[in-house]
């Protein structure tokens, strides 16, 4: 079969394009034909070498769908010939992947692969934080950093679909905003405006947000804290910017805020049973029409090194998909 390999951390040249051998399974997982997989920011990050538990050579990718071509003897929910999204052992750039039973979940016949594919991380990731650890509550006001990526915008739908009032996004770049919005933000912003906490202070009336969402890190982290209301919940969930953000325990006891961590990475592999409610929840949400992705680019899997530069480029906006 063909596979994007890394044999050595680095640029996007680094990614190699060859045949490999069909992986074996256990009998706990299925084989899947991929159909279509996903790029998502964590496999840059992979590709670098700055993603703890890849070691070279691999095949990087997070999610997948396709269709079953082979269960382990043990799989009991799952049948050969079932189209199913995954969250794959070794990578999902690849023309064949080895999941576990538990982390691949059946594809309801009204979503097709392109939806199929473009969900699993960012769909997942949004109801886990909002729903799970966030824990929002109706008429609850949203703040959303990075709103115009694969999980800004799916997060920004989600919050809506939970109950949210109001949802406010940043982007780096201001040209993003109207992707931002399309995807049901009510007011969008820059990050990098120095007086962003002033404005969502401003859209709030003065009370602030009850909830924000922060992939970034760094000054955006403490400047988010400027306009976190009281009993609010800040969840961190990646460091974008490349440095640590700094928070004072002054800052929280008083106001009775949070600052919650959460990675969908370190639940697939210590807790995965905790995402079946999950998918069971997000795929109504897409059987119904409720939830939907903005697909922004797509690339044959062989053209995958393009599709990271694109992405290193900050130029990308929603779903990045591969064809396998």
């Amino acid at each position: 079969m063909k596979a994007i390999v890394i044999t050595e951390f680095g640029n996007p040249e680094v990614m190699k394009y060859i045949d490999v051998e069909i992986p074996r399974i256990k009998p706990t997982q299925v084989l899947i034909k991929v159909e279509k997989t996903s790029v998502n920011y964590a496999d840059i990050k992979a590709r670098y070498g700055k993603k703890g538990g890849w070691t070279s050579p691999f095949v990087p990718g997070l999610d997948a769908a396709g269709v079953i071509v082979e269960a382990g003897s043990e799989v009991q929910n799952l049948r050969v010939g079932q189209r199913v999204i995954t969250f794959p052992s070794a990578g999902s750039y690849s023309e064949y992947v080895v999941s576990e039973e538990k982390l691949t979940y059946a594809i309801p016949d009204n979503i097709d692969f392109d939806t199929a594919a473009a969900s699993p991380i960012v769909s997942f990731l949004s109801y886990k934080m909002l729903h799970d650890i966030a824990r929002i509550e109706q008429e609850e006001t949203v703040l959303i950093h990075s709103a115009a990526g694969g999980v800004g915008t799916t997060a920004i739908q989600m919050a809506k679909l939970l109950g949210a009032s109001k949802v406010i996004g940043t982007v780096g770049d201001e040209s993003k905003a109207p992707v931002a919005m399309q995807a049901g933000a009510d007011h969008v912003i820059s990050h990098k405006n120095d007086n962003f906490a002033d404005l969502v202070n401003e859209y709030t009336d003065g009370k602030g947000v009850s909830i924000v969402l922060d992939s970034i890190a760094g000054t955006v982290t403490e400047k988010s804290l400027l306009c976190l209301a009281p009993y609010g919940r800040l969840v961190q969930f990646g460091n974008s910017s490349g440095t640590a953000g700094t928070v004072k325990t002054s800052d929280l006891h008083m106001s009775c805020r949070s600052v919650l961590g959460y990675s969908l990475g370190t639940t697939r592999k210590l807790w995965p049973e905790s995402l079946q409610h999950t998918a069971k929840q997000v795929l109504n949400y897409i059987s119904a029409g409720k939830l939907k992705f903005e697909i922004g680019h797509r690339f044959p899997l062989e053209e995958a090194a393009v599709a990271h530069e694109l992405i290193e480029s900050r130029r990308s906006t929603g779903k990045i998909l591969l064809d396998v």
